[in-house]
């Protein structure tokens, strides 16, 4: 009689031993998404929340602080105002250990960025364009974006092929 009432139990036991030691194994991870998933981050990063990615909504990119400017660029009219998380400041949250970023739109354009590019004025993963959130259709959610107008070094082709609009990946590659 005591062995089905301890069999069962020492079971139970082990199960939230492991659930518990599971727990503790991710404590040192990244909070997860409440919201829509925005951006996942993959590849060579030390932090994680979802596996061996690192997932994004809107509210996880605005905590890890705005910057905006305003610029022009060759896609849109006018000088515009742009609100997002500087590209620099996320690698380092995800503490990024490769040498280049594979930046990836919803339609599959990817472009790599060297880690080493990244300056603190810029480039940005822009959440809003003049303190609104884009739409896909407004090339969001996410617009990677330079501030071009400060300068010269921004505006050449291989940085504006760098802007991914409508990004929602970015592999972290050696």
């Amino acid at each position: 009689m005591r062995e089905q009432f301890f069999r069962p139990m020492a079971s139970c036991l082990l199960t939230a031993a492991l659930c518990l030691s599971s727990t503790f194994a991710t404590a040192d991870n990244l909070p997860l998404p409440q919201g829509e998933i925005l951006l996942t981050i993959s590849g060579a990063v030390e932090h994680t929340n979802n596996g061996e990615t690192t997932v994004f909504d809107i509210e996880m990119l605005q905590q890890l602080g705005a910057m905006e400017f305003t610029t022009n660029t060759i896609w849109t009219e006018g000088p515009q105002k742009f609100t997002g998380v500087p590209l620099k400041a996320l690698v380092a949250y995800v503490d990024a250990q490769g040498a280049t970023l594979r930046a990836t739109a919803i339609n599959d354009y990817a472009v790599d960025i060297p880690v080493d590019s990244l300056a603190d004025d810029g480039p940005i993963v822009a959440y809003f364009l003049n303190d609104v959130p884009m739409s896909v259709r407004e090339k969001g959610p996410l617009w990677v974006v330079y501030p071009y107008d400060s300068n010269d070094d921004y505006r050449n082709e291989v940085i504006y092929s760098r802007s991914v609009w409508q990004l929602d990946r970015i592999v972290i590659k050696d």
